[in-house]
């Protein structure tokens, strides 16, 4: 097995956790310590987020905010959503220590890269995967910028936290909490305006406010200095045009050799799990990354939100909710 199949396997595996420990960080947001009931270990990175799979059968991605990963014990937060799809409000209401769910993953498309300064700005429960990064460059003695907007200062997570790792830097770093009650929202422009080249600029937070740093990142920033997590589908459709994307395909599958036909009205997804129904997924929408599945032969049409310029060039995965092919067979890893 390749380094590659392994590490896709590793992420599709659902690891029996246990819930240890629970607290309210904030209106509506609850903090859970997960750990895994054989004692494994669980390699992450900050960035990187889980596929809890609760005992309704539902399956949602959660950023991993901190723990220790060689104990096999992970740290979440969540937000209740009473406008969702029902998995945070069972998360409040049924999770709570002693409770057994699995996980898959972790999985990372939103990881650190190296800088000299970094700017952080997280809107609301974004705050999550932002405090695991703010942790290690604090670590690492590097200065950084926080920029963290919410409703109010009842709904925002991890202020406390957040005040002592600027204590206890050793480098210079600044947390700027912006409540919307007491000082409107954060001044996007001011803050990305005349940013040195080497600092790295990593956001997570509502789409609004992803899609306006977006937009002033043309303006201000260099092709690669913004990064982004979502935690739902883009605003704006990702345009097909002159993708490549053929409306009929054949996906065979590596393991059986099976192949399947792929037509105009068909979700490439939904052909595979005719025969693999165990195939991960969760949002259907191109965000979440749970589908993630290798690419062994033929040309990915990517479809995604997920995937980095860089990742989607290499060919060798693909997000099957989406996606499509460029060649007349695509084979996948499974």
């Amino acid at each position: 097995m390749t380094a590659p199949e392994k590490a896709a396997a590793v992420q599709n595996t659902t690891h029996p956790m246990s819930v240890t420990a629970r607290r309210e960080l904030s209106d509506g947001v609850v903090e859970l310590e997960l750990t895994h009931v054989d004692g494994h270990t669980i390699e992450w990175e900050p960035g990187a987020h889980l596929d809890v799979v609760l005992s309704s059968g539902l399956v949602r991605q959660y950023s991993i905010c901190g723990g220790e990963g060689h104990r096999g014990v992970v740290r979440i937060a969540v937000l209740r959503e009473e406008e969702g799809r029902g998995g945070s409000r069972e998360v409040h209401e049924n999770l709570h220590p002693g409770t057994e769910i699995g996980i898959r993953g972790p999985r990372n498309h939103f990881r650190l890269v190296e800088a000299d300064r970094y700017l952080f700005i997280a809107g609301g429960i974004g705050i999550t995967p932002i405090l695991a990064m703010i942790d290690q460059v604090t670590r690492q003695r590097l200065p950084w910028t926080l920029l963290y907007g919410g409703r109010n200062r009842r709904s925002m997570a991890y202020v406390d936290e957040l005040t002592r790792f600027r204590g206890s830097a050793a480098s210079s770093a600044e947390v700027i909490v912006v409540p919307e009650d007491e000082e409107g929202r954060p001044d996007l422009r001011t803050a990305l305006t005349d940013l040195e080249a080497s600092t790295a600029v990593y956001a997570c937070g509502p789409e609004p406010l992803l899609v306006a740093l977006e937009e002033l990142a043309e303006e201000l920033l260099e092709p690669g200095q913004l990064h982004l997590e979502r935690f739902g589908a883009a605003q704006s459709a990702v345009d097909t045009t002159g993708d490549g994307g053929l409306d009929s395909f054949e996906v065979e599958l590596a393991s059986t050799g099976e192949v399947l036909q792929v037509g105009p009205d068909d979700r490439l997804i939904d052909v595979v799990r005719t025969v693999e129904p165990q195939v991960p997924f969760s949002c259907e929408e191109g965000y979440c990354g749970s589908c993630e599945t290798g690419v062994l032969k033929g040309l990915p049409c990517h479809r995604d939100q997920v995937l980095s310029d860089e990742e989607r060039e290499q060919n060798d995965t693909m997000m099957i909710c989406v996606g499509r092919s460029r060649t007349e067979r695509l084979t996948l890893d499974l």
